[in-house]
């Protein structure tokens, strides 16, 4: 019961992550948001949720994990109810800003009270394949559910659903989940939470910023290196301190270290391609909001696969096996999709979107299990904050660096079509987004302009493939170097060591 309500924790978490993203053509008619705006009512909440992460994993092992998660549950529901009823787009990106906020608390605390529950090996490692799949079960009903919504009822709703989820997900937490913290409760690491929000938070912000930016700006160059220097000192304090916040030591141990790189990598392919995939289905496939949630079910499908599966085979042949073979399904993945077109049948759309899942499931799942196991109980949800933030850095990372290099081939590709007869002015507005050279190839068909109308489409598609093609094979290049450096890196486990491992022990009980 406790790690179906854990379970339902995560679910809401991933929905509200994903959801927000087929909404986002809405609020442009109905809150007039500005391009600025959209990427900030998706960005504030993973800017908030990562640079708060760690400091509230912290404040949790310390101060009660239960009372940690009814706190950002209550948090989470407020500001979903609060942000349905937003009038302007400003308020909307403060609503999710205190939505990640909730997200800090609940999600490396999901995760903490889960390995403090489930302290055997085996127990353990099925428990996390079963968190790990519910978590891409989330991601899939976000799209799926907004679709629904939007079709019937008004942008708002996307976020009130969230809000009886929450009081639900509160309530059975109060009811059933136990208390547990670090028995010792150390001092409060101030100094080390300061450092550490400030550091994620300059970090992801930037990475945000740097697209619009541009890579090379003085402002983006700037913004990495005083991330730099503030994860040095962070690294400094942490080193010195009595008590540490985070005990950098941990990243001594290769296992660790190295589960923490795989879960990095997986992710920023993982959300890289999905932004991508986002845009084909909509602009090349022509699918609506709720259709294109529909193709992402398989991901759920093989999401589940791959983590159960992940999970006993990790025990059986141990996490280094498991963890490559997971990032070589996603190489050949990447691979296979750089010979997407306009003709890929829905069959084989279904079959490269399970397979997203499954390598994800097979990665995810050893990874954790390896991470949490290197962290000692007591600092459980530190140590599960820590898979959250590779997670957060990875697929913040993923879409901003992706979207970068597929945007600038497009444009590359778009300008060096030469269009006959097509405006510069409409050149320019094509320039920005396939979306864009959609619109107006449309309204030169409505002025009787269906020649000019077709030309500049088929420019704007071929210059999509070249940049979605090119992006593919960076991710799968990307993936079998993590394939290379997560064999030789993880150490190995023999069958015998990981099948009779004894649990760390489990004094957490308050």
């Amino acid at each position: 019961m406790i790690l179906a309500v854990l379970c339902v924790c995560v679910v809401v978490i991933n929905m509200d992550t994903m959801i927000v993203t087929v909404a986002l053509p809405e609020l442009v008619d109905q809150l007039h948001a500005s391009t600025v705006d959209l990427q900030w009512v998706s960005d504030a909440f993973n800017l908030v949720f990562a640079a708060l992460v760690i400091a509230a994993g912290s404040l949790s092992d310390r101060f009660g994990r239960r009372g940690a998660l009814i706190f950002g549950l209550a948090v989470f529901t407020v500001a979903s109810g609060l942000g349905a009823y937003a009038s302007t787009a400003g308020e909307l990106i403060a609503a999710r800003a205190v939505m990640g906020l909730g997200a800090a608390f609940i999600y490396p605390t999901t995760l903490s009270i889960l390995t403090t529950v489930f302290v055997e090996r085996k127990a353990r490692a099925a428990a996390i394949g079963i968190w790990g799949a519910c978590s891409g079960i989330g991601m899939v009903l976000g799209p799926l559910a907004g679709g629904a919504l939007l079709q019937s009822f008004w942008w708002g709703s996307i976020f009130l659903v969230m809000a009886p989820i929450g009081l639900v997900a509160l309530a059975l937490t109060a009811a059933f989940v136990p208390t547990s913290r670090d028995p010792e409760t150390p001092a409060l690491d101030k100094s080390g939470l300061v450092l550490s929000c400030l550091a994620f938070g300059i970090l992801v912000y930037t990475i945000i910023e740097a697209p619009a930016s541009g890579w090379d700006s003085a402002r983006v160059i700037a913004g990495f290196a005083v991330a730099v220097v503030l994860f040095a000192s962070l690294y400094v304090r942490e080193s010195k301190a009595r008590s540490p916040m985070l005990d950098v030591r941990l990243f001594r141990d290769a296992r660790f270290s190295a589960a923490c790189g795989a879960m990095t990598i997986a992710t920023f392919t993982l959300m890289g391609l999905t932004f991508l995939l986002t845009l084909y289905l909509q602009f090349l496939k022509l699918y609506s909001p709720l259709e294109t949630g529909l193709r992402f079910i398989p991901v759920a499908v093989g999401m589940v696969i791959g983590s159960i599966l992940g999970g006993k085979l990790a025990v059986q042949w141990g996490s280094r096996i498991v963890i490559t073979a997971g990032l070589g399904v996603l190489t050949i993945l990447f691979v296979w999709f750089t010979g997407e077109s306009n003709d890929t049948g829905s069959a084989v759309l279904a079959l490269q979107m399970t397979l997203i899942g499954v390598g994800l499931g097979t990665v995810g799942v050893p990874a954790t299990d390896a991470i949490m196991r290197v962290v000692p109980a007591a600092k459980a949800s530190v140590g599960s904050a820590m898979n959250d933030a590779t997670r957060l850095l990875g697929g913040t990372l993923g879409i901003a660096i992706v979207g970068s290099l597929f945007q600038s081939l497009y444009t590359h590709h778009l300008v060096g079509s030469a269009v006959p007869g097509l405006p510069p002015a409409s050149l320019t507005q094509a320039q920005d987004s396939i979306g864009n050279a959609i619109t107006q190839a449309a309204r030169y068909t409505a002025e009787g302009q269906p020649a000019l109308a077709e030309r500049l489409i088929g420019a704007a598609q071929s210059s999509f493939y070249d940049g979605f093609h090119t992006a593919c094979w960076t991710l799968a290049g990307l993936a079998a170097v993590m394939v290379v450096v997560a064999w030789f890196w993880l150490p190995a486990e023999k069958p015998e060591q990981v099948t009779a491992a004894a649990p760390e022990s489990s004094d957490a009980e308050a």
